[in-house]
């Protein structure tokens, strides 16, 4: 009876959100915007292709916006309707859909490649002009 323990009460293995791993504690680093997500692999952070393709897409868009809300309409050839107003919207709804998706699903990126390089495969200093014989 007395091994059984309450639900507030800790195991030794358990942290606290305030505590440091041991490999903060001995090297005294603080985190860096980077995740890590253990055994050699990191997020592509800002190479992450969706973060290009999302910030280009809203700088599109805020530039459409502006000429929507501030320059001439021009109703008459487009039916109406502010194009460039709508498609400015449209355009920051999608690029912010982009940065959305690349900070909620991160790409996992290794530290080294999965397969052998060409490096490898040269065999010799100097053969790697002329095939492997197997």
């Amino acid at each position: 009876m007395a091994d059984q323990k309450t639900p507030d009460q800790k195991t030794p293995d358990q942290k606290t959100p305030d505590q440091k791993t041991p490999d903060q504690k001995s090297t005294g680093q603080k985190s860096t915007g980077q995740k890590s997500t253990g055994g050699g692999q990191h997020t592509a952070g800002a190479f992450d292709i969706r973060n290009i393709i999302g910030a280009l897409i809203g700088l599109y868009g805020v530039v459409l916006t502006v000429m929507g809300l501030f320059a001439d309409p021009e109703t008459a050839k487009t039916g109406g309707v502010n194009a460039n107003l709508w498609a400015g919207i449209g355009m920051l709804v999608v690029g912010l859909a982009f940065l959305a998706w690349a900070r909620l699903k991160p790409i996992v990126v290794p530290e080294h490649p999965a397969g052998p390089g060409p490096a490898a495969d040269a065999g010799p200093a100097g053969d790697g002009d002329r095939p492997r014989s197997h």
